[in-house]
């Protein structure tokens, strides 16, 4: 479907608006896009810019106010189609940006971020605050956000580096990446999808970990004080180091590290549970794709 909007895009959009607004500090931007893009930028100017690719048969309208910059489109005939919007605001700006067929991009925040689209990728630098990002057919990227972070996908990967604060993840079909993260709660569940955790495990943190059909992978820096408990019902545990398994029964067991003022659960139906210090993860993750590849193509090569 995006292919298809795209052939369109090609052949409709004619025209060029390029519109600049005045905001005052706290104010957000609320844009809604039913095909295109949406990309965000940041500058240090207090003021709003609006650049949009569009059909000649399209309006673009942006209304200001103190608190808010309304960003919409208006087809002669309904909504818009297809309009690729480029929008450079205040860092410290709040978004709620939304759509259908639509890719959103945001560099630079330093604000408040909402992004939904139904088909479409969400990719993100920057967040600060409250940090909601979700797609239901593309991929979930975040990088350098701070905050209370919710990301979401149904049927693509969520991938998250260097963030700090409460994160939950959430994807049926896909794998979870959650890296460089320093937090007290974290969650990532998935249904048929691996999940990568390669950040801290801090003194009373509540850490959850969950997937039916894929692997964990789950890192627990040296010193850490966590009280840990496994379930998996057709799967292997495995550890890095040395733990003294407690409270074993066929399909559960827990143990502790240091005083245990921490929980982290971990749980998978049909998958393998690995445990390692920071950094080995990531490193053990590259190794087995690679390791699969060559596999693949050395199957390639004998049904030549």
């Amino acid at each position: 479907m995006l292919t298809t909007l795209a052939t369109l895009a090609g052949l409709a959009l004619a025209q060029q608006t390029d519109t600049t607004v005045p905001v005052r500090a706290g104010a957000r931007l609320e844009v809604n896009n039913f095909g295109g893009e949406i990309a965000i930028k940041t500058w240090s100017k207090s003021a709003v810019r609006v650049t949009a690719s569009h059909s000649s048969r399209d309006r673009i309208t942006v209304d200001a106010s103190e608190q808010v910059v309304r960003v919409k489109s208006e087809g002669r005939r309904g909504p818009s189609q297809v309009v690729d919007y480029e929008i450079t605001v205040p860092a410290a700006m709040a978004l709620a940006l939304s759509g259908v067929y639509t890719d959103i991009t945001v560099d630079g925040s330093q604000g408040e971020i909402t992004a939904e689209t139904v088909q479409g990728t969400v990719k993100v630098s920057g967040g600060v605050g409250n940090v909601s990002l979700k797609s239901v057919q593309g991929d979930v990227t975040l990088e350098k956000a701070r905050g209370r972070i919710d990301l979401s996908s149904v049927n693509e990967t969520i991938k998250a580096s260097q963030i700090s604060g409460d994160v939950s993840a959430e994807t049926v079909n896909g794998d979870i990446s959650l890296v460089q993260v320093e937090s007290s709660n974290a969650e990532a569940t998935t249904v048929n999808g691996d999940v990568l955790y390669d950040g801290t495990i801090k003194d009373g943190g509540r850490y959850r970990f969950s997937t039916h059909d894929g692997d964990l992978r789950v890192s627990v820096p040296e010193k850490s004080n966590v009280s840990v408990s496994v379930s998996t019902f057709d799967g292997d545990f495995n550890a890095c180091f040395p733990v003294q398994l407690t409270g074993k029964t066929k399909h559960r067991f827990s143990f502790t590290i240091g005083s245990g003022n921490a929980r982290l659960e971990l749980e998978s139906f049909n998958g393998d549970i690995r445990l390692c210090r920071p950094g080995q993860l990531a490193k053990d993750k590259d190794r087995d794709q690679h390791k699969n590849h060559d596999q693949d193509h050395d199957q390639d090569q004998e049904e030549e």
